[in-house]
């Protein structure tokens, strides 16, 4: 699939479903589908299709994410993936209360799960930033005055530098009967993050 201003991508592993149309890539994740190793567990769930590219060096991938929210953690996710026991997932997801939130999952063999305070509404701007070794999500938060800034959700490092690296785009409903999400105004750029602090 070509999406403009980005590698070409394809599918991980599943092929699943996704349509591009007027740059906006809308994305449909079948029942029970998901990415977690579980840290309470052995349970390992890798059956969320995702469209991925694959990257070298730094970069930065942002995109808004629109979810039809209908069950406890459909999500809308920017993934980062190097093996089936090192990725990275940036989600717009809902929560057990029924809210949005931007959730963060880091896995080096387990999974981590980090969640930060509710999100008005269905629609978030969120960025993944690779520089050198590191890795930095943020998503944007709206100031009273209008004004739009970068909020470090997570900074982390996988555990290796040397094995090839992807990344794109996943939707998941672990507990639900299914869930669309909508990928838009997406940027793609082999710039390096400057600030992980303040996301410049």
């Amino acid at each position: 699939m070509e999406l403009p201003g980005m590698p070409p991508l394809d599918w991980l592993d599943d092929v699943g479903d996704a349509t591009l149309e007027a740059d906006v890539l809308t994305m449909q994740a079948a029942p029970k589908t998901d990415w977690f190793n579980d840290p309470a567990g052995s349970e390992r769930v890798a059956n969320a299709p995702a469209l991925m590219c694959g990257v070298s060096g730094d970069f930065q991938l942002e995109a808004t994410i629109n979810v039809d929210f209908a069950a406890t953690f459909d999500a809308g996710v920017l993934f980062v993936h190097q093996t089936a026991d090192d990725w990275a997932k940036l989600c717009f997801e809902r929560d057990p209360t029924g809210q949005p939130m931007i959730v963060t999952v880091v896995t080096r063999g387990v999974s981590d799960d980090s969640n930060e305070p509710a999100v008005r509404g269905n629609t978030v701007r969120v960025r993944i930033s690779r520089f050198g070794t590191a890795l930095a999500f943020h998503y944007a938060r709206n100031a009273l005055d209008g004004t739009t800034s970068w909020a470090l959700s997570r900074l982390f490092a996988l555990r290796s530098t040397a094995l090839p690296m992807r990344v794109g785009f996943l939707t998941q409903s672990p507990t639900g009967n299914g869930c669309t999400a909508r990928f838009s105004d997406v940027v793609f750029a082999t710039t390096t993050l400057v600030n992980p602090r303040d996301g410049s």
